[in-house]
């Protein structure tokens, strides 16, 4: 069995306990039990947030850290991020203490499904379609950072960390299966920023492929890489895909907070100021990079950094004289 099939077996199998064990709950909810069982399912009726983080420590956290252990990767907690959101969101749809609007939560069901299937399928694209190819740069970063005793921090770095930011911003969805409140024009302004989120990131990512992608034949040609990406979206904004996904989590945090619960915007901050941090990272990266060190600077100097705006002029003509001399 070659290692693109064993992963792709592993991805697939490695959520079954907390799936087996919530379809079983479901099932069981409304039969008679002895008591002990009866206690355990009361306790799960009765606390869908905390039932969730249950499943997330132990299945994601716990399961997800041992297999990444073993395979010297933790891999599979990037393809995750695309789809626990879109577990969630069915989780709280279907928990028997959910009460809500269903024609707002079949919007919100579908525009997570959307955003989930756009960003895997940016996820597979950027890997040649293969499973577990590689773990995320940063942790690899960090594994050569932090040595021997990467492998009890990394419990931390990579699954606590996430269960954190996942649970977080997703509390919206969690929200909206808890209030039963009518449509209003908010709920159609939730999904325009939802949508243009998801629309924006799409063809930001999709611009990007296909410049590595090119890059990628220049050198395989021999011939000198495209130093920098700053045309289509990126004309306008240097991280453009990062500003589609933060539209994305914001305007779920407008369904929330128009169904009076404005606090859950705290998951979304926290991710955005992480963004901030990882956006900071990568642009230390593009400038470490001599064959592109120099076009990069000229354009940060001239390309807003996430709002999409029109080149500065004044810092344009100012890098071209800098460079001219």
């Amino acid at each position: 069995m070659n290692r693109n099939l064993r992963n792709a077996i592993i991805a697939f199998l490695a959520p079954l306990p907390s799936i087996v064990f919530y379809l079983s709950f479901l099932r069981s909810y409304s039969s008679t039990l002895d008591p002990e069982l009866s206690y355990i399912h009361s306790w799960c009726s009765n606390h869908p947030l905390l039932l969730a983080n249950l499943l997330f420590f132990f299945n994601v956290n716990f399961l997800f850290w041992v297999i990444g252990l073993l395979q010297s990767s933790h891999w599979m907690i990037d393809v995750y991020w695309t789809v626990i959101p879109v577990m969630l969101v069915h989780y709280f749809a279907s928990h028997p203490l959910g009460e809500y609007n269903k024609w707002r939560s079949m919007v919100v069901v579908i525009l997570t499904w959307v955003w989930s299937v756009r960003l895997t399928h940016n996820y597979f694209r950027r890997e040649n379609w293969e499973w577990g190819a590689r773990e995320d740069w940063r942790f690899n970063d960090l594994r050569k950072q932090y040595g021997k005793h990467w492998w009890w921090l990394s419990f931390f770095s990579v699954y606590v960390s996430q269960q954190i930011f996942l649970i977080g911003i997703c509390l919206p969805l969690y929200i909206i299966h808890s209030v039963d409140a009518p449509l209003n024009i908010w709920d159609f302004v939730s999904s325009a920023i939802c949508l243009t989120g998801i629309v924006m990131a799409y063809f930001a990512d999709t611009q990007l492929h296909e410049f590595v992608t090119q890059n990628q034949k220049l050198k395989e040609q021999g011939k000198p890489k495209i130093p920098n990406l700053d045309t289509g979206l990126w004309y306008y904004s240097r991280h453009p895909n990062y500003l589609g996904e933060q539209l994305w989590w914001w305007g779920l945090v407008v369904f929330a907070w128009n169904l009076g619960q404005g606090w859950t915007l705290i998951g979304a901050l926290v991710n955005t100021l992480c963004l901030v941090y990882v956006t900071i990272l990568v642009e230390r990266r593009m400038v470490k990079q001599e064959y592109r060190a120099e076009a990069y600077r000229a354009y940060q100097k001239t390309t807003s950094v996430w709002i999409p705006w029109f080149k500065s002029k004044v810092a344009a003509a100012a890098a071209s004289k800098d460079k001219s001399t």
